[in-house]
């Protein structure tokens, strides 16, 4: 469903130039769950820019559904849906009104666009408030709608990016649900970015950009594997004592170490060492008030990688962000 070869994006800058996408390549099979994740400023807006037509490459290829986006851009965006993580709803019409005024823009006919909107809308759980102004809805239920609206022209590729952002946990997982309700339903490839990993969790395969390169590329299961069976989770007074001690000892876990937010350090255990957990527990020369293990997750994957955090949320593409 996309291929991209060798991707590279390059931006004049007063200084000289900035590698957005620096050479990236890959494939996401039809059908397939797509996770792309990477810290902001990495590459993930502009890739998604050139994926949907709205920038150029450099040089390199992208192709949709087997049509090459920069010779066929027009023939593309008919193939593809995309959620932006922006409103972009107008909260004057009703939900009804709404999925009319894009089917036409996609030239759907009459009995097809009613078609198609009663069917999502009863997937979505939103038949009922059909005939809402939008403006009365919650964030939850917009997210929804918008949703049935990048899927009414019956897209080849939904792009969700931020789909949840801004959401409530109750709204989240509401969204989520419906999304795979209606991935079952009506069969689509998915292409994600977001800032909750957990939502990448149910991906068949993921990648992290970051620098522009794609870092990682593989399913949860076994990006999570890469780092080891455990991960050793640390309380302690002397935080920058014992960050110090871990890389003194175990230099591969210079970029793996990370501070959760109720300030406890983990990281996963180190492959060179041959001790048990509870053995290098005792080998640390720090008073520790509390310790615990656990398997490795996304977020240690994505630190492993990018060395850091995902950033603020919300400062991704926006309707208006790509010219």
């Amino acid at each position: 469903m996309v291929d991209a070869d060798n991707l590279v994006k390059i931006y004049q800058t007063r200084s000289g130039h900035r590698r957005a996408v620096d050479g990236i390549s890959f494939h996401v099979g039809e059908g397939e769950f797509f996770s792309f994740l990477g810290p902001n400023g990495a590459g993930k807006t502009t890739t998604i820019g050139m994926m949907v037509a709205l920038l150029a490459p450099t040089s390199g290829r992208i192709s949709i559904d087997g049509l090459d986006v920069t010779r066929n851009p027009h023939e593309v965006r008919q193939r593809i849906g995309i959620i932006f993580q922006e409103p972009s709803l107008d909260d004057r019409l009703t939900a009804w009104e709404n999925l009319e005024f894009h089917g036409r823009l996609y030239g759907l006919a009459g009995p097809e666009r009613k078609k198609r909107s009663s069917f999502l809308l009863e997937v979505m759980g939103l038949y009922e408030r059909k005939n809402d102004l939008v403006k009365t809805f919650s964030g939850g239920l917009k997210r929804r709608l918008e949703i049935v609206r990048g899927l009414v022209h019956a897209p080849r590729l939904l792009i969700l990016d931020e789909p949840t952002l801004g959401l409530d946990p109750h709204s989240r997982r509401n969204v989520w649900e419906y999304i795979h309700n209606v991935r079952k339903k009506v069969g689509m490839t998915v292409f994600l970015t977001t800032h909750y990993l957990e939502e990448a969790d149910g991906s068949d395969r993921v990648a992290i950009i970051n620098h522009g390169k794609i870092v990682a590329l593989d399913s949860p299961a076994l990006l999570k594997k890469s780092l080891g069976p455990e991960v050793l989770n640390i309380l302690v007074g002397e935080k920058e004592a014992l960050r110090k001690f871990l890389v003194d000892e175990y230099p591969s876990l210079s970029e793996s170490i990370r501070e959760e937010p109720d300030g406890s350090i983990s990281f996963p255990m180190p492959f060179t060492s041959r001790d048990s957990p509870w053995e290098m527990l005792k080998k640390i020369p720090i008073q520790i008030t509390q310790a615990s293990i656990r398997r490795p997750n996304l977020d240690d994957v994505f630190i492993k990688y990018t060395g850091g955090d995902l950033g603020d949320p919300g400062t991704n593409m926006k309707p208006e962000a790509i010219q």
